[in-house]
């Protein structure tokens, strides 16, 4: 008997929903076989069975779990003969083991034709907490009812239905505008899992990185022309964006602490490729999906990982690998008008950098004027491994290779 314990997906979450078994209670799997899904803060994960055998579930879908819990057995020929295959011992495990999730008892969300429909325990918190008429969240019609989907009801949600709005909560207002019952549910607003595992790393980031931060203007005129040539060209959306990620994996050569790992000590890791995470955010929370070795990939790939990564996090299905290793942070502040932008230098990681909306300037040219392009890229740097020096060097290099890109692109492919 091999017991099948949860992997731990990620340095920020201590526990996940597990959202659905993909093999049945009794079915033999081999070694290798996906066998369950498991939802952390940022993406969903398949998980493997580490053996073969038949596999004895323990835990019920939508239930919180922790690295390290067993949730379910894998049998050998031995262990059924010696009778803990199948029958009532087995369902028992499997009620005790959901009684005793972090998230409680799981049970399905109500009787009739949606007795197949199970709410996590975070889930029920927000709906309890909003005052969510259960039809709407059955009228979603998905099998498994987690957080992120009482967030997008809560997204369109029109204000009669709201808490305040209820028979059980005063609706009047007083002159100041507030709610007649004071500190009611109303006035929270409670905060997505994504963004708390958000809040989570930036916290840490304030505490144990002294950083610092150094920005430069960036004529972008040229780079932008040619991107949408390269649009055409390649049949995929080319952007700025997609130039920085490309330019700034031809400098980890020349400036490889600012893509290095800190280690103890007065040392830091190399990295053996650029691996450069973006941030994406399509309004359903915030992530940093990682561009793998932008500096020997053709710009035709990098692009095409970018537009997958945007379609992916329209509907939240990112995976943990598409989130983990990356060596710098481009962070994107790309709505008009943003002419400045701090990133957070993320745990892990040296520097990110930051980059704006292209902006026109009017420029002395000659004897006339004329218009530019200009956007400003930041880099927020930790002063233990990195000097201002060596700040304004890098981005005079990512400058020189934006304001020259077809060489840049010509050199790094």
């Amino acid at each position: 008997m091999t017991d099948f314990r949860v992997p731990k997906l990620n340095n920020n979450d201590t526990s996940y929903v597990l959202v659905e078994w993909l093999a049945e209670d009794g079915q033999a799997v081999r070694d290798g076989e996906p066998i369950v899904l498991l939802e952390t803060s940022k993406a969903t994960e398949e998980v493997e069975a580490p053996a073969d055998g038949v596999l004895r579930r323990l835990l019920a879908e939508g239930a919180e779990c922790e690295p390290g819990q067993v949730i379910a057995r894998l049998l050998g020929s031995a262990d059924e003969a010696a009778g803990e295959s199948a029958g009532e011992p087995a369902r028992q495990a499997a009620q005790e083991a959901a009684d005793e999730a972090p998230g409680g008892p799981q049970t399905p969300a109500s009787p009739g034709d949606v007795s197949g429909v199970v709410v996590t325990a975070p889930a029920r918190e927000l709906i309890e907490a909003h005052g969510i008429a259960m039809e709407r969240v059955y009228a979603l019609g998905r099998k498994v009812i987690r957080r992120t989907d009482v967030e997008e009801l809560l997204g369109g949600q029109e204000p009669s239905s709201s808490p305040a709005a209820t028979d059980d909560v005063p609706a009047a207002n007083d002159a100041a505008g507030n709610t007649a019952g004071g500190d009611d549910d109303a006035q929270w607003i409670t905060l997505s899992r994504a963004q708390q595992r958000t809040a989570e790393v930036v916290e840490r980031s304030l505490r144990e990185i002294p950083a610092a931060f150094t920005a430069m203007n960036v004529d972008v005129t040229e780079v932008l022309s040619l991107a949408r040539d390269l649009t055409r060209r390649l049949r995929t959306l080319v952007g700025l964006p997609e130039m920085v990620v490309k330019a700034t994996g031809g400098l980890l050569d020349r400036f490889p602490m600012f893509f290095a790992q800190p280690g103890p000590g007065p040392r830091a890791r190399r990295a053996a490729t650029a691996d450069v995470g973006v941030t994406v955010d399509v309004g359903r929370g915030l992530f940093i999906p990682v561009v793998r070795d932008t500096g020997n990939r053709p710009l035709a790939e990098i692009a095409g990982d970018l537009v997958g990564f945007r379609k992916t996090a329209l509907t939240g299905s990112f995976r943990e690998r598409d989130l983990q290793g990356g060596a710098i942070t481009l962070t994107l502040h790309t709505h008009d008008g943003i002419v400045f932008a701090v990133p957070i230098v993320f745990p892990g990681q040296t520097c990110a950098l930051s980059l704006t909306a292209p902006r026109s300037e009017v420029v002395q040219d000659g004897s006339g004027f004329a218009v530019r392009k200009t956007a400003t890229i930041g880099l927020a740097y930790d002063h233990r491994y990195i000097n201002g020096r060596d700040a304004a060097e890098f981005l005079g290099e990512l400058r020189t290779a934006l304001e020259s890109p077809a060489r840049f692109l010509t050199e790094n492919g």
